[in-house]
This record gives C-alpha cells, sequence and structure tokens, in this order.
C-alpha cells in the first residue's frame, strides 16, 4: 500500500488575481480588494505590485490611498470567489479525484499512488507552479504525510514562501520573547531550547525556515529550491514530519490567534517547541486543540481529506450541419433534445424543476429560454409544451448551429406508492380515461410560463387567531396544496377584508345607531357581537397598535353587511373602524 501523501495548495492572492483575470490590464497597476471588517474599509487581498508598493493585509483604505496614490481598487465578493475556488478544484482532479476544498483560497489534494504517473512529487509541483503561471495566479505548496503538515509547510514554511521574520521566529512580536529585546538584555539573558531541556532537537528544512542550520536534511531529500523546484514549493519527506514542522511558527498548526499569543507570552514560537513539553500540563494550560492540532500534523491522529462531491449535471445538445432558422425546425430539434435529457433524469432519479433551452446562433450570438415547473418532471410530455411557449422569444439571427437543453434546477422523484388495490384501481381507470393526474401543476407551469412564476400563487393556512393573518401567500410552483378541508374559524369572516378604516360614531363600545364611513351615512337594523380578539404580543405588528378589540357583524338599512370592531387600551382606542365587508 502506498504511503499517505496530502498536497496543500495555497492561493495567497486569489481575489485580487481573479479580478485581474477578468479585467486584462496590459500594465500590472497596484490593485487591491476592499472588505467591510468591523465597520472599516481594510484591504483583504492584494496584488503583487501592490505589496511591492508598500502595502499590507489589514490595512485601512485611507492609509492605503495615501500610500500609493494609483492603488486601483474593488469591493469583496466572496461568492465569486468560492465559485472561482470550486473551478480550481475541478482543474486540480486532473492530479487526483482525492480533492477537498480550504475556504476560503485552499486546496487540499490526496497525492497517495498517483505522483508516479507525472514524474514524481517534484513534477508535479512542478507542474502546478507552471500551470498557475499561465493562469495568472500566484500559488504556494506544502507536501507532507498529513494534512496539518502539508497545510502549514505552503503557509508558513520558507521554501513555501514564508514572508519576513529571521529564521525560526514567529510571524508576530511579543514582548516576552528574549530575542526581540534589546542587545544588552538578550547579552545577559540565558536562553534554553527545548533540546536543552531533553528533548530531541527539530532539524530544519534546508533551504526553508531556519536554513543554515546545523543539523537540517540535505536538499536532495527535501525536494525543495535547491533540488529544482519552482519558488514558493516545499516537499517533507516521507516520515520526517518532525524535521519539517520543528522550525515552522505555531500559526502553522492551524491554532486560534489567541492561543497563539498565549504561547508566545511564555516563550513558545516554534512547533518544535511545543514537541517537547509534557502533554498533561500543556492541555491543562491550554486545552485540548492544542494537543489535538499537533497529533493531526505528526499523524497521530487521522485526519481524513473530505472530497467535495461533483454535482449532478443533465445537459444534452444537438449540433447541425446547416444553420436553421424556422420555427418547426427548433420544435423537431427539441423533440430529438427531450428524449435522451429525460433518460438521464431518470436514470438518476431526478427531476426537473427549471430547464433553459440555448440557441448558439451563426454569428457567435446565443438566445436562451428558461421555464419552471410546478413539480419536478422527468418525462418529456410535461417539459415540451412549457418550452413550445416561449420559443418565439428565440431570436434565430443568421441561422441555429447548435441547440442545448439543461435543467438549471433538480429534485429527487419518487415514486408513487399505492395503499392499496382500491388506489391501483383507480390510477388504472383514470390512465385509461385519460385523465392527467398533474393537470393542476402542468397549468400552474403554463401560467408561470405567461406571467412569471412569482405572479401565481396560492392561499395556505396560517397559525394565527387575527383574521387578517389567517392565510399566507405563497408561491404555487414551490408548494403544495393544503391536505384536507379549509380550517373553520370560530365565527362567520368577511369576504373581503381591508386594513381597518377609521368611522365617525361616538366613542362608546355599544354598537353605533348611526354612523358615517368612506363619506356616506349609515343606519344600523341589526348587530351581532362582540366578539373579542387579543393581539398577539409577542410579535411586533404595526397594523395592530392597540389592545384588545371587540368586532361586530353589523347590517344597515341599505342591506350591506359590515365588519367593525372597537378598538380598548393602545394607540388607537376608544374608537370605531371597519375591516371588512360580508357583501
Amino acid at each position: 500500500m502506498a504511503a499517505r501523501r496530502i498536497l496543500s495548495l495555497w492561493f495567497p492572492r486569489l481575489a485580487a488575481e481573479r479580478l485581474l483575470r477578468q479585467r486584462r490590464e496590459v500594465e500590472p497597476l497596484p490593485f487591491a480588494v476592499v472588505g467591510d471588517q468591523g465597520g472599516a474599509q481594510v484591504l483583504t487581498s492584494l496584488s503583487a505590485s501592490a505589496e511591492a508598493a508598500g502595502l499590507a493585509l489589514g490595512q485601512g483604505l485611507r492609509d492605503a490611498t495615501a500610500i500609493c496614490p494609483g492603488l486601483l481598487t474593488a469591493p469583496a465578493d466572496p461568492l465569486n470567489d468560492a465559485r472561482f475556488l470550486a473551478s480550481l478544484r475541478r482543474w486540480a482532479g486532473r492530479f487526483s479525484p482525492w480533492v477537498g476544498t480550504e475556504a476560503p483560497a485552499g486546496l487540499l489534494i490526496d497525492l497517495s499512488g498517483t505522483a508516479h504517473l507525472f514524474g514524481g512529487e517534484a513534477a508535479v509541483l512542478t507542474q502546478v507552479a507552471e500551470e498557475c503561471e499561465a493562469l495568472g495566479l500566484t500559488v504556494r505548496a506544502g507536501l507532507a504525510d498529513t494534512p496539518g503538515a502539508a497545510w502549514g509547510l505552503a503557509r508558513f514554511g520558507r521554501a513555501g514562501g514564508q514572508a519576513g521574520g529571521r529564521p525560526g521566529t514567529a510571524a508576530g512580536r511579543s514582548g516576552d520573547a528574549i530575542d526581540q529585546e534589546a542587545r544588552a538584555t538578550r547579552s545577559r539573558a540565558v536562553k534554553r531550547r527545548g533540546w536543552e531541556r531533553g528533548g530531541n532537537p527539530p532539524h530544519p528544512l534546508a533551504g526553508g525556515a531556519g536554513a543554515g542550520v546545523r543539523g537540517g536534511l540535505p536538499p536532495d531529500q527535501l525536494g525543495n529550491r535547491a533540488a529544482g523546484l519552482p519558488q514558493g514549493m516545499a516537499i517533507a519527506p516521507p516520515g520526517r514530519l518532525r524535521e519539517a514542522l520543528g522550525d515552522l511558527p505555531l500559526a502553522a498548526l492551524r491554532l486560534e490567534a489567541e492561543t497563539v499569543d498565549r504561547l508566545l507570552r511564555l516563550g513558545l514560537r516554534r512547533v518544535g517547541d511545543l514537541m517537547v513539553l509534557p502533554r498533561a500540563g500543556l492541555t491543562r494550560r491550554f486545552g485540548l486543540d492544542v494537543l489535538r492540532r499537533l497529533d493531526q500534523a505528526m499523524g497521530l491522529e487521522p485526519e481524513p481529506v473530505s472530497p467535495v462531491r461533483p454535482p449532478m449535471h443533465f445537459a444534452v445538445r444537438l449540433t447541425f450541419p446547416d444553420p436553421i432558422g424556422l420555427r418547426t425546425d427548433v420544435e423537431a430539434g427539441l423533440d430529438r433534445l427531450l428524449g435522451p435529457f429525460c433518460d438521464r433524469l431518470c436514470l438518476r432519479g431526478r427531476g426537473a424543476r427549471r430547464v433553459v433551452l440555448q440557441a448558439f446562433r451563426a454569428d457567435g450570438g446565443v438566445s436562451a429560454v428558461e421555464i419552471g415547473l410546478a413539480r419536478a418532471a422527468d418525462s418529456p410530455d410535461r417539459i415540451r409544451p412549457l418550452l413550445h411557449l416561449k420559443l418565439d422569444q428565440i431570436d434565430a439571427g443568421f441561422g441555429i448551429d447548435c441547440l442545448r437543453l439543461e435543467a438549471l434546477a433538480t429534485e429527487a422523484m419518487t415514486a408513487l406508492q399505492h395503499r392499496g388495490q382500491v388506489d391501483a384501481t383507480e390510477a388504472a381507470l383514470a390512465d385509461r380515461q385519460g385523465k392527467d393526474n398533474h393537470a393542476l401543476d402542468d397549468l400552474i407551469g403554463r401560467l408561470g410560463a405567461r406571467l412569471g412564476a412569482e405572479a401565481v400563487t396560492r392561499l395556505h393556512p396560517a397559525d394565527s387567531h387575527v383574521p387578517a393573518k389567517s392565510a399566507q401567500v405563497l408561491m404555487a410552483a414551490w408548494s403544495a396544496p393544503y391536505p384536507g378541508p379549509w380550517p373553520a374559524s370560530p365565527s362567520p369572516r368577511p369576504l373581503v377584508m381591508f386594513r381597518p378604516e377609521p368611522i365617525d360614531a361616538p366613542e362608546v363600545p355599544d354598537p353605533p345607531a348611526r354612523f358615517r364611513w368612506r363619506r356616506r351615512d349609515y343606519t344600523l337594523r341589526m348587530a351581532v357581537g362582540p366578539e373579542r380578539l387579543q393581539p398577539e404580543w409577542w410579535l411586533e405588528d404595526p397594523d395592530w397598535r392597540g389592545g384588545a378589540r371587540d368586532y361586530w357583524r353589523v347590517e344597515v338599512a341599505g342591506g350591506e353587511r359590515l365588519w367593525l370592531f372597537f378598538g380598548q387600551g393602545g394607540a388607537v382606542s376608544n374608537r370605531w373602524y371597519c375591516e371588512g365587508s360580508f357583501g
């Protein structure tokens, strides 16, 4: 069985270089991505020219523009950055089928048993560097036996591109570190390393952090720059994790910033300093997370690489020998596409909810129409009529060379299980009589194709005793009909309801004998009530700013029946309102 080898790829300028690829600037100008951090605009990603101009990550936008007046900026877009990282994950699939993501700008590749297909581990890293350079991306890589070690080498190893600092020092500064004190103080200080307290000396990576220290690994065993690797690449030999990680800073263990700061105050700056400490005392003072990260990096605790499952893709295309332009030709091509398209859906047990038909014209343009279905469908007879309704929107231009049909959204299709022989007989009779069990769904789909899916709605009962909230409006295409009859109300409700409108009547709780509403005078003939309703005190409803309401069903002299209430307490107290009409 091949030894486990993990490759970690880190793209430190992913957000900035993604936007630079879109801009296609002839001359590389200083460029930065700006994000919101604590209410302030700070730099979240920098191009190489911006870093050369003296800018740094986390720097305020005002300070950055003062240092570099010609700085170009763009707002942060994490969603598109994640999509770009997903496309890089698919690109990395050429080296191994086991590829995972490390958001926001990293990939993790399991190279176990696949590196020899490309000429060895050094050849893999060389190919990665060349292809990323062709894509205009900066990449740093670390190859080791564990994901934790590979992660640390890619981000903090000198061969992996560690920036700044002396060999063996941490990235941050601490007033408790001896080597950061004044020279006179350092000359009188006694500095005891881990190996002076009985531990094994960590051997640094040759060419990496701590290069030149006696006892390091030979360059040919490391596969670093001395062995011909590009800048920003580091390889830890199999079984040599202690030597590879010994001189890396504590942040290479993926510890929290607060934990790293506490360790720095004790004079612990490197991973090798933690390896020689008693585990029990380290756990008591800093918790289990420090030991867990250390064991993961050293391979003592398993850490699997979780690859991202590729999304299911359903698309078919049809290329024509000569351009077409007639509607009948497009319909014939659509009929040829729907068969294989639905076969693929049935094979995976999926049904299409959103389908797009693209027509590629001879002049290079693309015309597309999109439909939505009220229920997932895997039958051509249910998809074809909706597409026919929108074929007139396709502009054929000088002719259509290719048709492409794709499912943008799918759902799992479950077979209908009959409860018994009676249901099976009814279904068979319905099929024999030509009845369509999905007639309502098809009607909703056709209306949605004409008016838009948002314009077709249905009502569902709501769990509220307030009459105005007794029903909720849902999109018909994305909701199921309410099973069963509509819940009965405790008393009759008006046919038409509207926002409460004040009426001119005496401010007494008894029904008024005469009142004026909408510039008309009414005379009371009959009143039924009251029905007292309390507000939903756990919600802040701007339409109900009062206390309890006493509702009355009244009939006036002209025969009209209205729904009145008398507000008690709150901002609209001691007044009569009209909220509905019974017709």
